[in-house]
């Protein structure tokens, strides 16, 4: 069979790939002048290809519709992925987290293993081939309008990812070409994705990293909406880092349709590992080494240098106070900021800085087992364009490729 593939990212590569295994006649048109580009920035350029844990608990991680992804993950699981990439030559590693990358830290390994692959296939790739629309019979797609001509097929796959990073071509047209079918798409929102504060004093603490604190969102009835452990990064507008993308997933409930967010707090616990008793003994422990200073000389121990004045002004406690002065009181409520920290979310960033796009080809009108539409017949979806979406930690690669698998075999 001739198989017309649009997008040549991680999700459209295997999609090609598995379908050239099948024997079929295989062409992917990628509207850019390069396969993978996403692939190559995900991960920090080292590309999180999956996550390590047991198949079973990727559901756990997949807040987008993870019931939709059930045969697509366990007709091409994280071991599959793993075993397969390294059969074609690239060693892998596992990191904190159970999150799965390229030994060599290259996300072009990964790349360009999937592209030699593919070669080897006879998968042929158009670049700057930009699909305008498919064409349809009956009810039956039947090719594509491509730069202007019509190229013909017997199945059709649509792989053009979602909205985030459109430097890499991922520019929503994926959705339009579904929409003009009569597919319903779930309006985008940025997953994976910085938060801006309310409080401004954050710039001065900007490019701080704090590694293993706990972070705990709850919203105005006090109730505990998300809670996550690792590492965040304090930007100049607000919060961002590894926790904190996954955080951002949990607030779409709270978010207007400008991604501002009402009546949430975030909370960061500092000294996770010390409950608040050997918290204010290790504090006791440090007044009692710097008793002959000032308030604001006696932090240096407990804190990042950025975060001293911070905490401070909260605190409420007077900088220039002896240390030998600070009542029990205020020691008490020093324990309790540092336990709890607060910011107010005002906003998640913009679609444009996402990881991964929330939203896209509404499910239920996508046949789970075979990726094809329910709509038009012989045109299949996979990777981001679908409304699926999980946290960071390889997730959302992972969901790509099996996707892709599952539209390449069927």
């Amino acid at each position: 069979m001739k198989i017309l593939i649009i997008g040549a990212g991680a999700s459209g590569l295997m999609a090609g790939i598995t379908s050239a295994k099948e024997g079929n006649d295989v062409t992917i048109l990628e509207k850019t002048s390069q396969a993978g580009k996403k692939l190559l920035i995900s991960g920090k350029g080292r590309c999180n290809l999956t996550n390590s844990v047991d198949i079973s608990e990727f559901f756990n991680n997949i807040p987008g519709n993870a019931n939709f992804l059930y045969s697509a993950l366990y007709s091409f699981t994280n071991t599959d992925m793993i075993n397969f990439i390294e059969s074609l030559g690239v060693k892998t590693k596992v990191e904190r987290g159970g999150r799965v990358f390229p030994l060599s830290d290259k996300s072009s390994d990964i790349l360009n293993a999937l592209l030699k692959e593919a070669t080897r296939l006879k998968v042929k790739i158009q670049y700057n081939s930009k699909v305008e629309e498919i064409i349809t019979k009956d009810n039956v797609a039947v090719g594509l309008v491509v730069n202007g001509e019509k190229i013909y097929a017997d199945k059709i796959i649509l792989a053009t990812g979602g909205v985030s990073f459109k430097g890499t071509g991922s520019t929503g047209d994926g959705y339009k070409i579904a929409e003009k079918l009569g597919h319903t798409i779930i309006k985008p929102k940025p997953s994976l994705v910085g938060l801006d504060t309310e409080e401004s004093f954050v710039s001065s603490m900007a490019g701080l990293t704090l590694k293993n604190v706990s972070i705990t969102l709850k919203n105005d009835k006090n109730k505990k909406i998300y809670e996550d452990f690792g590492e965040m990064l304090i930007t100049h507008t607000g919060v961002s880092g590894p926790i904190i993308l996954s955080a951002s997933r949990a607030l779409h409930p709270y978010m207007d349709e400008n991604n501002f967010v009402k009546n949430v707090k975030l909370y960061i616990d500092l000294k996770p590992a010390l409950d608040n008793e050997k918290l204010e003994n290790r504090i006791m422990r440090d007044f009692e080494k710097y008793k002959n200073k000032q308030f604001k000389n006696a932090l240096f121990d407990l804190l990042p240098e950025s975060m001293i004045p911070v905490v401070i002004k909260i605190s409420g406690i007077n900088e220039e106070k002896q240390v030998n002065a600070v009542t029990k009181k205020e020691r008490k409520n020093l324990v309790t900021l540092l336990k709890s920290f607060p910011l107010t979310i005002k906003n998640l960033r913009s679609i444009d800085e996402a990881i991964v796009t929330a939203g896209g080809i509404k499910v239920s009108e996508i046949n789970p087992s075979t990726m094809e539409s329910k709509l038009i017949k012989n045109l299949y979806f996979c990777g981001e364009v679908i409304d699926v979406d999980a946290y960071t930690g390889g997730f959302n690669l992972q969901i790509a490729f099996s996707t892709g698998v599952l539209a390449g075999k069927n």
